[in-house]
């Protein structure tokens, strides 16, 4: 896997008529193919009176599934989800519905259509980008604390914990790539006294970012 892609920041809707159609998008970030399948399942049964509920989404770097339901071919789902592949989008879910409102919009229009209801679905919801992360220990003493998490702070981490005994034993998120920056700025500060424990790595959406 790449070291960032991006997710959608938050669940999200938009809406707009196109020749009298109705289309209402529904972006989710998932987890899952089993929770993208939900969503979709979701949609159909509120939206059980529309003529079309389209969809596609991807699931980590291979899973890729998308449906015209009963749209014209290649004319809904596989143009809503080039709107994300274009964007290096994953762990998505997009649903557009259409109520159909009496004018026929060929196939160009449609996919227009499904697009921009992607589209407007994936702006409203803002993307983050997914980096990796490191989950760190740090032991300090006490009178070093205020200025291990002003280190861990200016790493670009957070402090997620903290457990008091005879020492302090700081739980902290840094990016993976600041980690050893971050252990060279507490050698200085403790003469040598603080050695960080890597526990693991994962990957992390970070703030919103707009498209």
């Amino acid at each position: 896997m790449a070291e960032s892609v991006r997710v959608p920041f938050a669940d999200a809707e938009s809406e707009f008529t196109e020749k009298r159609s109705r289309f209402i998008s529904h972006i989710w970030r998932i987890g899952s193919e089993a929770e993208a399948q939900e969503r979709v399942r979701e949609m159909k049964t509120r939206y059980y009176d529309a003529r079309h509920n389209c969809w596609c989404y991807i699931v980590g770097e291979n899973t890729v599934r998308y449906s015209d339901d009963g749209e014209p071919q290649g004319t809904a789902g596989q143009p809503m989800l080039k709107v994300f592949q274009r964007e290096n989008v994953r762990d998505v879910c997009c649903v557009v519905t259409r109520y159909f409102g009496g004018v026929l919009l060929g196939a160009g229009g449609l996919t227009r259509a499904y697009s921009r209801g992607a589209r407007d679905a994936l702006t409203a919801s803002g993307v983050a980008e997914l980096g990796l992360w490191s989950a760190v220990s740090v032991p300090c003493a006490y009178p070093l604390f205020e200025q291990v998490k002003l280190e861990i702070a200016a790493a670009g981490g957070t402090v997620d914990d903290a457990a008091y005994g005879e020492a302090v034993e700081v739980a902290a998120s840094v990016p993976a790539h600041r980690v050893e920056g971050l252990q060279q700025r507490l050698t200085e500060l403790s003469a040598g006294t603080i050695v960080l424990r890597e526990l693991r790595r994962d990957f992390r959406p970070g703030p919103r970012l707009e498209l």
